[in-house]
């Protein structure tokens, strides 16, 4: 008879986040379109910024980091879930699950501390424009990207050595469509008190404190945008500001309630639901808010699309065509998109609360 105490010989099963209901079925082709839109547009800002010596800068350079952190990101969830949904499996070995623990609070944490290096980067630049680069240096703008990934990748290696380091002794279904450390602790066979409690303490480092950084820095930036006698300089800082602070709230919102809620108050069917918000819509939105908006990169890109395009007929009319949507239509677009995200994923709650 199989040892269902040792980890090593039995695989776990993820339960996934769709069935093969027809609503379903929409929602996961949904979820791959999406997928697709994030790896495309993540990779067009990192070419962009690679290629264009104008966009050789420290928020530059920190946008290309979290557009790298992006792609990782959705790359370690959808495509398991994606193979699992269409191929009929729902396993992944234990190899497998600390794998995508350790990659997810890695990215994860280190998109948490980039935000905050950018909140700063922006505060130091509308604040104190004149000493912008003395404050935002090349040197500093690579300690703060180094310091996010080195931070993330310990808070990942502690949690995913920890929690696979438990014995799971009952079931081995993971109601959940990647392995996260909340969901695969629930099924531990020990007590799990004081890993909670790490798990707690880790959160308010790797979460609170860089929010309350950006909080502060974003505080700032509106006290002196007040101060602006411009009235269109000041509608463009609150413009940008309001932007950024919609995805902030977005990714930091969700991940503070699955990781920081009183454990009486989960509802495993939801807290899946509100994990894709921060695994994979985030990832999309984040190049369209930070970057598409931003008059250096649609100059970037209209660059390269003439050095691509150059005498071909149709490059004027796909040129009026990018600049109409992420022009005259940005907010518009961020909005529909928006609003479409919440009501399908609202959808698929309502769906398997009925369950």
């Amino acid at each position: 008879m199989e040892d269902l105490n040792d980890t090593t010989e039995m695989n776990f099963i993820l339960l996934g986040l769709f069935n093969h209901t027809q609503t379903h079925v929409f929602l996961f082709s949904m979820v791959l379109m999406i997928f697709l839109i994030s790896l495309l547009g993540n990779a067009l800002m990192i070419m962009l910024i690679h290629e264009d010596p104008q966009l050789h800068t420290p928020m530059y350079f920190l946008l290309s980091q979290l557009s790298l952190m992006d792609m990782m990101l959705v790359s370690t969830i959808v495509p398991k879930m994606a193979t699992n949904y269409l191929m009929g499996t729902r396993t992944i070995s234990p190899a497998g699950c600390g794998t995508q623990i350790f990659l997810f609070l890695t990215l994860g944490g280190g998109e948490c501390f980039l935000l905050a290096a950018m909140a700063y980067d922006r505060y130091v630049a509308i604040c104190h424009p004149l000493r912008y680069p003395i404050l935002m240096n090349q040197k500093l703008c690579f300690h703060m990207t180094a310091g996010s990934w080195l931070l993330g990748g310990v808070d990942g290696l502690m949690q995913a050595g920890t929690t696979l380091s438990f014995p799971y002794c009952h079931s081995r279904e993971i109601n959940h469509f990647f392995c996260e450390a909340p969901s695969l602790v629930r099924l531990a066979c020990a007590d799990t008190t004081f890993f909670e409690f790490f798990m707690y303490v880790c959160c308010i480092l790797m979460l609170l404190i860089p929010l309350s950084l950006i909080l502060t820095s974003y505080s700032l930036i509106l006290a002196a945008v007040l101060r602006m006698k411009a009235i269109a300089a000041q509608k463009k800082a609150f413009a940008t500001c309001s932007s950024h602070l919609a995805v902030v709230g977005l990714f930091y919102g969700t991940i503070i309630f699955i990781y920081m809620r009183p454990k009486s108050y989960h509802s495993v069917a939801r807290d899946k639901v509100v994990s894709a918000f921060y695994t994979i819509f985030t990832p999309v939105l984040n190049p369209l808010i930070y970057s598409v908006r931003n008059k250096d990169v649609k100059g970037a890109l209209r660059k390269w699309l003439e050095k691509r395009f150059l005498g071909h007929l149709y490059f004027q009319c796909l040129n009026k065509t990018i600049y109409f949507l992420f022009g005259k239509l940005k907010f518009t677009f961020f909005l529909l998109s928006y609003i479409a995200i919440v009501f399908l994923f609202w959808t698929l709650d309502l769906s398997m609360s009925g369950k």
